[in-house]
């Protein structure tokens, strides 16, 4: 790996770009006065009349720009101090505050995994970052070690590793993603979209071990929170620090707070949820295992399965749509030709998607 081989002379300033160390963070009214009860808040060019809609709350007032109230129910629930929690808006806000701060156009660059998360790459480009591309290794789907080793230079100020793995479902192994923090003289961030769904252990663990380590976690898959945008950052303080400095004021409305403090009460739904879908996930492989049409099914940790389908995965895909059945056609992705992404439904959904892949398996007998 480049140079520094030894994690405990990580620099983390020297990789943060200089305009970024300087700027002057924006303070909003909410963070110059702590917003406190029974007071006249004549600051922030609100509307002191009140919203137009009927509600119990005051949305005409700007939310906690800090989500101070979230974080404390985040913190309780992944026994991570608050200093050590970033709330974006979805994890895409995240990722590209991470490039802001970490990488120079034009300059730098980053390394990914494919097949990976794509906005890895699509941020990355509209940063101007070079994107290095080391793919996994084919059919286990694993880190090549070897080639990401080779590439790493002075300009690599990031790499990006997700697991459990969109698309392919598994998890990275623990090892080898060690091995790349401890060698690596840059940012190493592991998406943890999916970890729920997982049994291996998050590396939140480690943030105060490894100085360079950013974990993203989200409220949208196992907590089912995808359309009110809550994305975690964790990392060290300093890291966190930086991420509050240049983030919009108030990137976390008042509603998606609200929602997520009240979701993250119900810890009992939650686990009888997350019981479901590891019970139908393993419906779904036994009996897509059982379809002749099915080529593999691939080892998920996730609450999604790759399927591999026989001849043509877009002709499965095209039939499925008549049905009113709509999976995600991987088969240009990179390492998943003729794969299909299937998220796991509810069984009655599930039910139903295999017994009309049966169908098919039928009528287009391989």
């Amino acid at each position: 790996m480049y140079k520094n081989k030894n994690i405990s002379n990580f620099n983390l300033y020297s990789l943060i770009r200089d305009n970024i160390r300087k700027i002057n963070p924006y303070l909003s009214a909410r963070l110059e006065n702590k917003r406190k009860e029974n007071f006249i808040f004549l600051d922030a060019n609100e509307n002191s009349f009140g919203s137009t809609i009927s509600c119990i709350n005051s949305y005409n007032r700007y939310p906690d720009p800090l989500q101070m109230e979230l974080k404390k129910k985040i913190s309780e629930l992944k026994k991570i101090p608050v200093s050590n929690i970033f709330l974006g808006n979805g994890s895409d806000e995240i990722i590209d505050l991470i490039y802001r701060i970490f990488s120079i156009p034009e300059i730098d660059n980053c390394i990914i995994c494919p097949p990976t998360y794509g906005m890895y790459e699509i941020i990355g480009n509209i940063h101007g970052i070079r994107i290095i591309k080391i793919p996994l290794i084919k059919e286990i789907f694993q880190l090549d070690l070897k080639n990401i080793n080779n590439v790493i230079n002075k300009y690599s100020k990031i790499i990006f590793i997700c697991s459990p793995n969109n698309p392919t479902g598994n998890n990275i192994k623990k090892k080898d993603i060690e091995y790349i923090i401890t060698r690596y003289s840059g940012i190493v961030v592991i998406d943890e979209a999916y970890i729920d769904f997982s049994e291996e252990k998050s590396f939140t663990s480690k943030i105060n071990k490894y100085p360079n380590l950013i974990v993203l976690q989200t409220l949208s898959k196992s907590w089912g929170l995808a359309g009110i945008r809550i994305g975690i950052g964790i990392a060290s303080k300093y890291i966190i620090e930086f991420m509050n400095k240049i983030k919009y004021p108030y990137n976390i409305n008042i509603l998606s707070q609200e929602i997520a403090i009240n979701a993250l009460d119900n810890k009992d739904l939650f686990f009888f949820n997350l019981k479901n879908i590891l019970l139908e996930r393993k419906y779904m492989e036994n009996s897509l295992n059982k379809i002749s049409v099915v080529q593999k099914v691939y080892p998920s940790d996730s609450n999604f399965i790759l399927v591999k389908i026989y001849n043509s995965s877009y002709k499965l895909y095209k039939y499925l749509i008549e049905k009113k059945i709509i999976v995600r056609d991987r088969n240009k992705i990179e390492l998943c030709n003729n794969c299909l992404r299937i998220t796991i439904g509810t069984h009655e959904e599930n039910k139903y998607l295999v017994d009309n892949i049966k169908k098919f398996d039928n009528k287009y007998k391989i």
